[in-house]
């Protein structure tokens, strides 16, 4: 038991050539502790530092600037296996600490070595994960000549190019702006030391493979490949055997688990009164910063409007605004100027903002995937947060299978006035909000309020 347990670090793929299913013995967020009372390996790898990690002394200086104390799991396993140069893939979900796990060996292996060219290709499937990880990079990047670009769509060319011809070793990109600049002879990709799949399974779900066989194509096949992603489908499984040799599955999480800080809640109403629902939660409550989930562009642009028209601080971010927006509309959130973000499942994976008091599902998102990290976006950095889903009856099938993925049911309330009906599963019976008539739908104008006289 205690061998298997201490194989925290499976293979996937044997030296025969033969491959086997997908497994790992032991998830790394069990722990074990033998007969002896002796710790074992596991536990072990859990009291280790960011000293004992084999970093050096100025990226541990810049680790303790930022205020960070102690690795996380995914920090601790991931960052010697990198180290050592072995592929890696890392399921973890988002707010693990997955991006400093893979940003620290690798800037430790830049200083270490110096080449010329890019030595280093990071792919994200979103412009906002892209910006997130460039931001971490610049905050542990302690030698200048280190220098990283961002290649992502909707920001400008010209400035792309400018960059690359200055000569950088890092190159953080999404998939389509990348092959844009390559096919333009912008970009040389033959150097390429390291490969990085950020949220891979995003980039498969928004349709990505094709780019990324393409990507493959452009990069030595004497590399390290590091894939990093959520969840562990078919697909992944397909695309890690087909582009990595021998790679090491690190877990340190139960797939699909939600975060242990975030109480979940979903209030049963009927179709027409999701909005008058969430106007009366944002201006009965004293919510602090809220994310607003819609399943479709439209959608988010109907609420955004609607709540400036109620005198909220809100923004909205989707892939229909220009970059400039976007990163506005997030500035502006982080800041605190906007109390009100709405957003679609483009920000799910990449809004790094630790003091979200509460998520919205207003839509219930269409993969049961993306609850988790919608939900993942408040409970970070040890606060607590909430999260609530609207849900109608169309909406219940895709709520259990959302609570079958984390393995855990969510607590529902029918709150009186809003026309919703119970599941054939127990509910929690929520007082009324106001004095309303019970038998009654409660309908709500939008319109935006009087001015004060």
């Amino acid at each position: 038991m205690a061998a298997a347990t201490a194989a925290a670090v499976e293979d996937i793929a044997n030296p025969g050539g033969k491959h086997r299913p997908l497994v790992t013995l032991v998830p790394l967020w069990l722990v074990f502790t033998n007969h002896k009372g002796t710790k074992t390996q596991i536990e072990r790898m859990n009291d280790m530092n960011f000293s004992e990690l084999g970093l050096d002394a100025a990226q541990l200086r810049a680790i303790e600037s930022l205020g960070y104390t102690d690795p996380t799991p995914i920090q601790r396993q991931a960052i010697p296996v990198i180290h050592d140069g072995q592929d890696l893939i890392g399921c973890a979900e988002t707010g693990t600490g997955k991006t400093a796990a893979f940003l620290l060996p690798i800037l430790k292996r830049l200083s270490d070595t110096r080449r010329p060219g890019v030595r280093v290709l990071v792919l994200a499937p979103t412009r906002e994960l892209a910006l997130q990880i460039q931001k971490n990079y610049n905050e542990l990047n302690t030698v200048k000549s280190n220098r990283s670009v961002i290649l992502i769509g909707g920001a400008n060319i010209k400035t792309q190019f400018a960059d690359l011809r200055r000569g950088v070793s890092v190159v953080i990109a999404t998939p389509g702006r990348l092959l844009d600049l390559t096919e333009r002879g912008a970009l040389n990709l033959s150097h390429v030391e390291v490969l990085v799949l950020d949220e891979a399974d995003r980039m498969l779900d928004m349709g990505f493979l094709p780019a990324i066989r393409k990507v493959l194509s452009l990069v030595p096949e004497k590399r390290q490949t590091l894939l990093f992603s959520a969840t562990l489908s078919p697909e992944i499984e397909r695309l890690a055997r087909s582009t990595m040799k021998q790679p090491k599955l690190i877990e340190v999480s139960r797939r699909g688990q939600a975060a242990s800080l975030v109480e979940q809640t979903a209030y049963q109403v009927a179709a027409e009164s999701k909005t008058a629902l969430l106007l009366d939660l944002l201006e009965r409550e004293s919510f602090e910063r809220v994310l607003v989930f819609a399943r479709t562009r439209r959608s988010a642009e109907r609420l955004s409007h609607i709540l400036a028209a109620r005198d909220h601080q809100v923004n909205r971010i989707h892939s229909d605004r220009s970059q400039p927006q976007r990163e506005a509309a997030l500035r502006g959130f982080r800041d605190g100027r906007t109390r009100v973000l709405v957003a679609t499942d483009i920000a799910a994976r990449g809004l790094d903002v630790d003091s979200v008091s509460h998520v919205i599902n207003y839509d219930v998102p269409s993969a049961p995937e993306d609850y988790v990290h919608r939900i993942g976006r408040t409970g970070r950095a040890g606060n607590k947060g909430q999260a609530i889903t609207i849900v109608t009856p169309v909406d219940e099938l895709s709520l259990r299978a959302i609570e079958r993925l984390m393995g855990q049911s969510v607590k529902r309330i029918v709150p009186d006035g809003f026309g919703g009906t119970k599941p054939a599963m127990p509910v929690m019976k929520a007082g009324k909000p106001a004095s309303r008539p019970a038998s009654s739908v409660f309908t709500r104008s939008f319109r935006p309020r009087r001015a004060s006289r």
